[in-house]
């Protein structure tokens, strides 16, 4: 078991401000006036037992290769993003709102792409750190950002029985403490009635492919998704209620990592196809997004609106025309 210290006088510095936004396109809105009745999460769609968090929405970026093992804290997440990075390989940005745990990572560097995840949720970023001109380009955006990398060393500590960089832990729990941010956002996904089924076609078990040497299995258990390859212990995986794959383009970032391999952006802007896996059936539709700030619209292939059941979903970004998803079972 890890041993994670207490963040205290470090986190203290680490606030987070609330950015409103309101636009009537579709973009982020962010308001200090509650709803009538419950209050419902943006990241699942369901209702928040405990009232409305004192703290934002957090988007933390996570390992998610073989020497992240065992990844802690993903299974706590409320909706989970995996993306393309350099190398073929992929890497986790993982939202969390209703639950703020004590251990997550291993906490890894941002990405161009994380604007288009984190702006809709109106998020704070929480990384390892980034190439300056990703820093510049994410703060430019309207995100709060807390990494090594813009001088906050303390609110990440390092593992001793993990290697470098895969030793950075995040106690959030102590980080969301220290924070007094009482605005909701807007439903972060187009989300309908908990447990009803948008699609007919049989799907169980499936696979998704990012690149030649990263691919993610999914199999169907119970009433969830499980990922076969997952990284975390056993019993620590998250299990998804949904599973959306969304085909996007994907440029370049502009830059390059230290072994020189060129850093990819996913474009989550525009349109694209889109399949939604949901209790073992999915659906095939298109996602529409006006800018990376916006938030998601899905529509069915007929162009009628498509919801999304209430509850924990894992969105797979996959690079469009070279990426792909196989139903196998």
């Amino acid at each position: 078991m890890l041993a994670v210290p207490v963040l205290a006088a470090a986190l203290l510095a680490a606030g987070c401000a609330k950015i409103p936004s309101l636009d009537p396109t579709g973009d982020p809105e962010t308001t200090e006036v509650l709803p009538e009745g419950p209050v419902v999460s943006p990241l699942t769609g369901l209702t928040l037992a405990d009232g409305l968090p004192s703290h934002p929405v957090y988007v933390v970026k996570v390992d998610n290769t073989s020497a992240s093992r065992p990844q802690v804290g993903v299974i706590h997440a409320d909706l989970v993003v995996e993306e393309l990075v350099e190398g073929g390989l992929t890497r986790l940005a993982a939202l969390y709102y209703s639950k703020t745990p004590a251990a997550i990572g291993p906490v890894r560097s941002m990405r161009d792409t994380d604007v288009a995840i984190a702006r809709p949720a109106e998020a704070t970023l929480i990384a390892s750190g980034g190439a300056p001109a990703t820093i510049e380009r994410i703060q430019q955006s309207g995100i709060d950002v807390i990494s090594e990398d813009t001088g906050q060393l303390g609110v990440l500590v390092k593992a001793p029985d993990r290697r470098a960089p895969y030793d950075r832990i995040l106690d959030l729990g102590a980080l969301a403490a220290t924070a007094d941010d009482t605005s909701f956002v807007k439903g972060y996904l187009p989300f309908g009635p908990a447990g009803a089924q948008p699609g007919t076609t049989p799907a169980t078990s499936f696979s998704v492919r990012f690149s030649a040497g990263s691919s993610t299995r999914w199999a169907l258990q119970g009433k969830r998704y499980r990922r076969q390859d997952g990284l975390a212990a056993p019993g620590k995986e998250f299990k998804a209620d949904n599973v959306l794959v969304l085909r996007a383009p994907v440029t370049s970032a502009g830059y390059a990592d230290v072994a020189g391999n060129d850093v990819p952006e996913t474009v989550l802007a525009g349109s694209g196809e889109a399949t939604l896996f949901h209790r073992g059936r999915l659906v095939e539709g298109r996602w529409r997004k006006s800018s990376v700030s916006s938030r998601l619209r899905l529509e069915t292939s007929d162009g009628s609106a498509l919801e999304v059941p209430a509850g924990r979903t894992w969105i797979e970004l996959v690079p469009e025309g070279t990426g792909s998803v196989a139903v196998t079972g």
